[in-house]
């Protein structure tokens, strides 16, 4: 009796090692909008976990979202990114430290930098409610400590739906690293990036990253 036991238990255990794992949490998305969408796709890839990132238009109607329509300010859009990440890997949080920390300034209102315009608005688009609430959450933490010394004024929204921008515009920094824009704008970001996040950084991160 002891041995047909004993049998019992290692075929049992057995099974359980061949059993498959148990499958991952799915990726989840965000589209996050900060300025010109040449550097965020160049920041955001960079990091670990993020599986595509896609330079593209949100807040506007499809019919609006081309380059040259967008630029003209008056579409809805802005120029933004949708992140596809596994959050195993980087959480929502982290995301959300490069976006306010490296990324952009959230304090220029329908500006970032050299470029102006609603398209060019600082603008978080949720996809669950716990990224709606822990977006607004880490702005008051921002504002509470003093972070800036002006005021955020990043939107939170819900993602209505995202347009991928032209072919041309995808990766832009990546194959036009010379750039005057990518080098005065988008390589100092990335030389951020590595000081204050390096443990979030991929081993194959571009341009200096």
């Amino acid at each position: 009796m002891k041995r047909i036991s004993a049998l019992v238990i290692l075929i049992v255990l057995g099974a359980a090692e061949l059993a498959p794992a148990r499958s991952a949490a799915p990726p989840e998305q965000v589209v996050l909008a900060g300025g010109c969408f040449w550097g965020m796709q160049l920041v955001f890839e960079s990091l670990k976990g993020t599986e595509r990132v896609v330079a593209g238009y949100s807040g506007g109607s499809a019919g609006t979202a081309q380059y040259e329509t967008v630029s003209t300010g008056t579409t809805g859009h802005a120029e933004s990114v949708e992140i596809t990440y596994d959050p195993a890997q980087i959480s929502f949080k982290e995301l959300l430290d490069v976006y306010f920390l490296v990324a952009h300034d959230p304090t220029q209102l329908n500006r970032q930098g050299p470029d102006e315009g609603t398209q060019y608005r600082s603008e978080i688009f949720y996809t669950t409610p716990q990224q709606r609430d822990e977006a607004s959450a880490y702005i008051a933490h921002l504002q509470h400590e003093g972070t800036y010394p002006g005021k955020i004024v990043t939107i939170v929204a819900p993602l209505r739906g995202f347009y991928p921008a032209e072919t041309y515009e995808q990766e832009f920094a990546v194959h036009n690293p010379d750039n005057p824009y990518i080098v005065f704008n988008d390589l100092p970001k990335m030389r951020k990036l590595r000081q204050m996040y390096p443990q979030l950084l991929k081993a194959n991160a571009p341009l200096g990253g």
